[in-house]
């Protein structure tokens, strides 16, 4: 059960309106680091015509170091 990641929605707000959305799953990093990732395309409502390419991770703080211990 301990295994089960959950799977995490990121909002973009602008003054309160919601502009985008970005889901974060589960991701091992490249470093060892484990977190959650996810990436996807955000329009504001400016002049930029294809929008803005966002990515959000969140690295769990110790987990590198608590990794290398038990392996």
């Amino acid at each position: 059960m301990a295994d089960i990641k959950p799977t995490i929605t990121v909002k973009f707000l602008i003054d309160g309106r919601e502009v985008g959305t970005i889901l974060l799953t589960a991701k091992d990093f490249k470093t060892g680091s484990t977190g959650f990732y996810g990436m996807g395309k955000i329009a504001i409502g400016d002049d930029a015509e294809k929008g803005y390419q966002a990515q959000v991770q969140m690295v769990r703080i110790g987990s590198k170091e608590a990794k290398n211990k038990a392996g």
